[in-house]
């Protein structure tokens, strides 16, 4: 079996902005419609406070997360698809049982600070606009050089690019 890639996803403003008091900062109807269609039955790693935000188990693809609490279990009835481990390392591992071409990092800020020299490629939205009361931030990508992709949109007055992104 070949390794699987490891890819991260998320919206930003252009300055890299990501998170404001434990939410994200811009949610558009395309920007989600692309994260489901690139997710879909690919294991995402992500940490607690990322998990619980979400409101709900994600019926499309199961979730590994990463949390201290040895003890943690999900908060979700029916959590079935949730794998509880307490570092990064644990949920590439399991990440990795499932038959995947790709493993995608879904949040938040310090999983994606970890995360990122072990990442192959970037799915960003990044939006043309900034949030100064913005708390959270996506990490420095100078490395991903390598434009795979990049389609304008426009939802609500704002714009933004799908950029997909790789190391060269």
């Amino acid at each position: 079996m070949q390794t699987p890639r490891i890819s991260a996803i998320a919206a930003i403003g252009k300055n890299r902005e990501l998170g404001k008091a434990g939410g994200l900062i811009w949610q558009f109807s395309s920007d989600f419609a692309r994260m489901k269609v690139l997710v879909k039955n690919k294991p995402l790693i992500m940490g607690r406070k990322t998990y619980e935000s979400i409101g709900r188990e994600l019926p499309y693809a199961p979730s590994i997360v990463i949390t201290r609490d040895c003890a943690y279990q999900s908060p979700f009835t029916n959590a079935t698809q949730t794998h509880v481990v307490t570092n990064l390392q644990q949920a590439i591992e399991v990440a990795k049982t499932f038959t995947t071409e790709e493993i995608i990092i879904f949040g938040g800020a310090h999983i994606y600070a970890e995360a990122l020299p072990l990442t192959d490629r970037l799915y960003l939205t990044v939006i043309d606009d900034t949030d100064p009361a913005a708390d959270t931030f996506f990490p420095s990508y100078a490395a991903f050089s390598h434009t795979v992709e990049a389609d304008k949109a426009e939802e609500n007055s704002t714009t933004f690019t799908f950029l997909t992104l790789e190391r060269p």
